[in-house]
């Protein structure tokens, strides 16, 4: 028995050593062939994920951030609401009541009316319900970013712990005020496109993109692993974790290899 258990233990071990291996080389490969600097690695995020339409993102002087306005907006809005229910809840997982997801699904359909509006607008003639506008880029996304959250944190901890709290973080609509609150002071703060405010987000924004694919990712991993319910302890998720971050970046890879290759360059779309 002594031995059987030394042996899957040894197994563990090598099985974590062996994924980090692969995980570090596919990093390696990705970091070696994306474009340089901070904000060079955040473009490459952003390519995968984001049409990075010139016209329709936000500037550090002639240089256009990562993601466009929509994105950068949806993504920030995932990390705050992460970070947010991460900080309030811990291990409180428990789904909100309807009053509060109608909210969360008011905002997510705000984002596709006016994300499927913006689109016809791109072709001259098309109708449209309306003139699209920068700020309400902005503000869908970020409303969005924290349905996507809204929807991910607790599924994470239901799907992951052996012991959640049932108790909801968002119980009501007041509860639910202070991180809407939080959001368009950062929307408000991001409008002012101060380079001080706007390189720091830029690249918080590409974080988000890796950690909310990683968070999936890892979802996938621990039902891959039948892990599902049997963590207690933050080692015990450290190898579906990595597993996560080695299957973001091949999607991240992937999918800037594929945009590469059709058009040829780094750079986001032009249009007009």
């Amino acid at each position: 028995m002594e031995r059987a258990r030394s042996f899957s233990k040894s197994g563990a071990i090598a099985g974590k050593i062996l994924a980090f291996c692969l995980v570090g080389v596919i990093l390696l490969i990705w970091l070696m062939n994306t474009p340089p600097g901070l904000l060079g690695k955040a473009d490459a995020i952003g390519y995968a994920v984001c049409h990075r339409i010139d016209l329709r993102s936000f500037h550090l002087g002639e240089r256009q951030l990562p993601l466009c306005i929509r994105c950068s907006g949806m993504y920030l809005g995932a990390v705050l609401g992460l970070v947010y229910q991460a900080l309030s809840g811990r291990r409180a997982a428990g789904f909100a009541p309807r009053r509060v997801w109608l909210v969360f699904g008011l905002l997510a359909a705000a984002f596709a009316v006016d994300g499927v509006n913006s689109y016809l607008h791109l072709f001259p003639g098309a109708p449209g319900l309306y003139e699209p506008q920068h700020w309400l880029r902005l503000l869908t996304g970020s409303g969005m970013g924290l349905a996507m959250a809204a929807v991910l944190y607790p599924a994470f901890l239901q799907t992951v712990l052996r012991r959640w709290d049932r108790t909801p973080i968002f119980s009501g609509l007041r509860s639910l005020t202070p991180l809407l609150a939080l959001a368009l002071a950062l929307d408000a703060i991001v409008w002012t496109q101060h380079p001080l405010v706007l390189y720091p987000l830029a690249l918080v924004s590409a974080a988000g993109v890796v950690l909310v694919l990683t968070l999936v990712y890892t979802l996938v991993c621990v039902m891959a692993f039948r892990l599902e319910n049997r963590v207690e302890r933050l080692n015990q998720l450290v190898l579906p974790a990595i597993c996560g971050l080695g299957l973001a970046f091949l999607q991240i890879g992937g999918l800037d290899l594929l945009r590469f290759l059709f058009t040829g360059s780094w750079d986001g779309f032009h249009i007009g």
